[in-house]
């Protein structure tokens, strides 16, 4: 499973910042009929002391309007819940100024240019792509690698008609808006494009190799993880994308992934005490999943943990 499909949820799902990215990214595809049913939700809740639980929820942050609208145990989990928790807060997400931020992490600095990091063959494959989507391969050349990687599988996913304004997390952040429920976000933009620019140079080069190979491999496989994440598939989406990024870029998915995790528990955790009432949590699908997800590691300090999904087929005895 290549980059695109790998990263469309674990840095797309993950990420917040692909809207400045989508920006650039080429004209949606028509829109389809509507669907036939709601998204299957990938949603646990997490009981903590008397009258306080967590609801997590497992965000795609690029989606069709015909995503809509969400599941019944959706809005029953935002009714329940005082609060709700995003990878980075309403404010930030809405800020004009976070697609410059990203820009100027972006731009190089030191004397190099984009060729100089890549391989020949990466580099034949780049300007091809370039010159496939109207884009000029000059206007890389000054830019950063893992930038031009997560541009091109945007830009991949865009073409599907995956767009970040109609994404989970704006969604339920319009919703708390309106409906007056306090918001809050779990980690800074500063952060997150921190963690992208903080990639050693490897981990660029595996991001935009790997993009490039999707884009010439086409979209069928991330149709396949959207499906996969309308049905509330877990297995599909671990199985298929974090487990086999853990094991061919551990490092890579170390960054990503686990230190971010371990990063939200503590701030996750004050709210399980008693008195706090329900809070909902809207992150990257994988965050959620495996192992080294947020849901096993709540539930290997001691909290009791459920899957809420009145769609799912009862497990077989």
């Amino acid at each position: 499973m290549k980059w695109m499909t790998r990263a469309g949820l674990l840095l797309a799902t993950t990420m917040l910042l692909v809207a400045p990215l989508a920006a650039i990214a080429r004209q949606a595809e028509p829109v389809a009929k509507a669907a036939q049913a709601p998204p299957v939700p990938l949603l646990w809740k997490v009981s903590g002391a008397q009258g306080s639980a967590v609801y997590l929820l497992g965000s795609f942050h690029m989606l069709k309007p015909t995503d809509y609208p969400v599941s019944a145990d959706v809005d029953a989990a935002f009714s329940a819940s005082r609060r709700l928790l995003f990878e980075l807060s309403p404010e930030e997400m809405g800020s004009p100024q976070l697609a410059t931020q990203m820009l100027q992490a972006a731009l190089r600095r030191d004397g190099r240019q984009l060729k100089d990091d890549l391989d020949d063959a990466t580099w034949q494959q780049l300007q091809a792509w370039a010159a496939d989507n109207n884009m000029p391969v000059e206007r890389l050349a000054g830019l950063k690698p893992w930038f031009v990687g997560l541009t091109i599988s945007i830009a991949q996913m865009a073409r599907q008609g995956l767009d970040p304004q109609s994404g989970l997390d704006r969604h339920l952040m319009e919703r708390a808006a309106k409906a007056g429920k306090p918001t809050d976000g779990l980690e800074s933009a500063a952060a997150q494009i921190s963690m992208l620019d903080g990639m050693s140079v490897e981990e660029q080069r595996q991001l935009l190799r790997e993009a490039l190979e999707q884009a010439d491999e086409g979209d069928a496989q991330s149709r396949r993880l959207h499906d996969a994440w309308r049905r509330g598939d877990d297995g599909v989406l671990w199985r298929d994308m974090a487990a086999q990024m853990k094991r061919q870029y551990p490092e890579l998915y170390r960054r990503i992934n686990v230190e971010r995790n371990d990063a939200w528990l503590p701030l996750l955790q004050p709210w399980l005490q008693q008195g706090q009432g329900d809070t909902l949590v809207v992150v990257g699908a994988l965050h959620l999943l495996g192992s080294d997800g947020v849901v096993e590691k709540l539930r290997a300090r001691g909290y009791k943990v459920e899957r809420i999904c009145s769609a799912c087929k009862p497990a077989k005895r």
